[in-house]
């Protein structure tokens, strides 16, 4: 805490490691010197100085070089006492814009582990992190907030519940603690003023905490008790309750408004005011002289009764925030510290309001100190004593200092819990997240078919890291006055796609065109337009791969013109352009109708045997007039109706003899002739077609014209067949 100086021949030797406390107060600066001797405190040097002006108010410093310059008294008075030079000191916030957060935070370790400091430490540490993280979440404001000190509520080792976790052996442990945040402005204003005196924070912590250290020792800690540090701005107020300190709060008026009711109806200044304050708590009479330099003398019921407003606001107001904090209910007890406190009424009000026993709200100072020890016998344990011993006190509890580093130039600063990397450092300068870390480029966002797509964009670089010069990375760790400089990460290129990179552009449609494949290239329909397949993909897009082309679109695709052919089918079924034709149909096209081009179906071999029938016809067709011509001379009889019809019937028979006639039919999309018979039935068709019956290979399909076939069924000129196995 101290370095060693040689103040002329005036050095001392103490038997402890010295300690340096500044109470900070809104009348007055409070400085203590001591050590800790092993359940006590030994106070070697105090000075008080007020403040000559209204420098602070309501725990706000406002003029911090007239605050630096009694703070310089005070330290080099202290100086002069003890012998050493001074450089560090504790100090305390007053609870003006007081926040609190919650925390828990819990430490698995993968096997038994004997619990050592350091691990406690980490363990507060991550809880502190967790409630600050929580309180900036709630933070709507634009201020900076400062961790300034903390409480544990509980430890819990391996689940249960525990006052100490050093040197048990534990799987896991975790611990509930109260965190305090008070803006910047509070903190650095206090820093500001230190830093004028030529001193430096080593430790931080809030006044209420500071004096608890005190006013309510550990074995007092399992009843629920009230603290309330009446200060001369702010009434600063802890609960205590099953062996925790379970909340803080505070109210924005103390002891100067008292002063100032006194001003006020007495004419006074704002110093004489305060001295018959303080006087009316002594004596039956107070005397003083008013701004016209008039002497006046009041009793102290009189002074009571102008104070009396007042006090029964600050009392309200301390009652209401009491049982606020205490879960709507009222204390067993409540403990009063600080100036402010002494004024007479001060703790009778207090606890009409709270509905307690008188005997339980009191003033408490001497009783308080029974481990404090004070070298200048000469100095009386009073109340006013409780919050400066305690930020002493404070400093053996928890080191909560704040280091300074620059980071990209602007110079910050930051909780020392002794973990602090170049992530921290970010998060206290509003260093985006994302900035450390490379950015992926602008995604694609579309569907393909109503299913979403998403192609990620690039990956940019990662962000550049110096720690004073040399490269870092964001676990580095960092230190005091540590030059921190972040090149913000990039971001990748934005994603781009054309349609021929999607997979549901890979292969092609087949059809038979005029009795030959055909593949067909699939393509895309966007926002309801064709597109190429070098399309590219814009964000938001719908796109949809067609299963079908257009008669028109094959023709396009194949490069024929529209008036090339004037007749089409699909599947036999008479076409337009408009027809669709998916996978594995059929297109025929024709400059004909389809009864006329059944012609080029047949083999050149089927043309010589259709020759060699009409000539074959023609013979029969002679002979069987002249057969009739005998019959008509023989019976010298004339022919009837009757006889000629036969005699046309026998020309038609005569015309196409039987081996001759033919059906053409198709069967699985192919044309098959039938020859042979005047008629022909289903199952006449596997004398024509390669489907062998003897081998099943599953249930055997058949249709007629898209309809379930009977064998038995007569089949007709241009019938559309089907025949194929099923697998079961």
């Amino acid at each position: 805490m101290e370095t060693a100086a040689n103040l002329g021949n005036n050095i001392r030797n103490y038997a402890g490691h010295l300690v340096f406390g500044l109470d900070i107060g809104t009348r007055s600066i409070v400085g203590t010197v001591g050590y800790k001797d092993e359940d006590k405190f030994v106070v070697v040097a105090q000075k008080v100085k007020e403040h000559d002006t209204r420098a602070m108010l309501d725990g706000q410093i406002h003029d911090i070089e007239k605050v630096g310059n009694s703070i310089r008294y005070v330290k080099e008075c202290l100086e002069e006492q003890i012998g050493r030079k001074l450089t560090d000191v504790c100090i305390a916030a007053a609870g003006r814009v007081l926040e609190t957060s919650n925390s828990q935070a819990e430490v698995e370790f993968e096997e038994e582990h004997t619990i050592t400091k350091e691990d406690v430490y980490a363990l507060n540490s991550l809880a502190i992190e967790k409630a600050y993280a929580s309180f900036m979440e709630k933070n709507h404001t634009k201020q900076k907030f400062y961790c300034v000190g903390n409480s544990v509520v509980n430890y819990y080792l391996n689940d249960f519940q525990i006052s100490n976790l050093e040197n048990h052996k534990a799987r896991k442990i975790a611990v509930e603690l109260i965190a305090t945040f008070l803006p910047d402005e509070v903190v650095d204003g206090l820093n500001k003023a230190v830093e004028l005196a030529g001193l430096q924070v080593s430790n931080m912590t809030l006044e209420p905490i500071a004096a608890i250290q005190v006013a309510i020792p550990e074995r007092f800690r399992l009843l629920n008790i009230a603290l309330v540090d009446v200060g001369a701005g702010t009434s600063d107020i802890s609960i205590t309750k099953d062996g925790s300190i379970i909340a803080y709060g505070m109210i924005p008026i103390a002891g100067d408004s008292l002063t100032e009711s006194i001003a006020m109806q007495c004419l006074t200044d704002f110093y004489v005011a305060d001295k018959m304050k303080q006087d009316s708590t002594q004596n039956d009479i107070v005397t003083y002289e008013d701004i016209m330099g008039i002497k006046q003398t009041i009793t102290t019921k009189e002074l009571d009764s102008i104070m009396e407003p007042v006090l029964e606001e600050m009392t309200t107001r301390v009652s209401d925030k009491i049982k606020e904090l205490n879960g709507g209910k009222s204390v067993s007890a409540v403990f009063v510290v600080g100036g402010g406190g002494k004024v007479n009424g001060y703790t009778q009000k207090l606890s009409d309001k709270l509905g307690i026993q008188a005997e339980r709200v009191a003033l408490r100072g001497k009783e308080v100190m029974q481990k404090i020890e004070f070298l200048d016998t000469t100095i009386e344990k009073d109340s006013l004593l409780v919050t400066p011993i305690g930020i002493c006190l404070n400093f053996y509890e928890q080191n909560n200092n704040f280091v300074f580093v620059s980071f990209n130039g602007e110079k910050i600063k930051l909780y020392d819990n002794k973990h602090l990397t170049v992530t921290d450092a970010a998060i206290q300068a509003h260093f985006p997240n994302d900035g450390f870390f490379p950015k992926r480029g602008k995604e694609l966002n579309f569907t393909v078919d109503g299913v979403k797509k998403i192609v990620r964009g690039g990956v940019g670089e990662g962000a550049q890291i110096l720690v004073n010069g040399k490269p870092a990375n964001i676990h580095t760790k960092i230190n005091k006055e540590d030059i921190i400089y972040v090149e913000e990460s990039t971001a990748g290129e934005p994603a781009r796609m054309e349609i021929n990179q999607l997979p549901e552009s890979q292969g092609s449609l087949v059809v038979e065109i005029n009795r030959k494949k055909v593949y067909l290239p699939k393509f895309a329909s966007v926002n309801g337009r064709l597109e190429s397949e070098f399309y590219k993909i814009q964000d938001g897009d719908e796109i949809e791969f067609l299963k079908y082309y257009t008669v028109e679109q094959i023709l396009r695709f194949m490069d024929i013109s529209v008036d090339t052919y004037n007749t089409y089918y699909v599947n036999n079924d008479k076409a337009n352009m408009s027809t669709k034709v998916y996978e594995n149909f059929s297109v025929l096209m024709s400059k004909t109708e389809m009864a006329t081009s059944y012609a080029e179906l047949f083999s050149e071999e089927d043309e010589e045997q259709e020759i060699d029938a009409t000539i074959n016809n023609s013979v029969n067709l002679e002979m069987a007039e002249e057969g009739l011509q005998d019959i008509m001379e023989e019976t010298s009889a004339s022919v009837s109706e009757d006889k000629q019809d036969i005699i046309v019937e026998a020309k038609k028979e005569a015309e196409i003899p039987v081996e001759n006639q033919r059906v053409i039919v198709m069967v699985n999309r192919k044309p098959v002739v039938l020859r042979g018979k005047t008629k022909y039935i289903f199952v006449d068709i596997f004398d024509f077609i390669d489907f062998d019956l003897s081998k099943p290979q599953g249930a055997i399909v058949t249709k007629l014209n898209g309809a379930q076939a009977q064998f038995m069924e007569e089949l007709h000129e241009g019938d559309m067949i089907e025949v194929y196995w099923k697998t079961l």
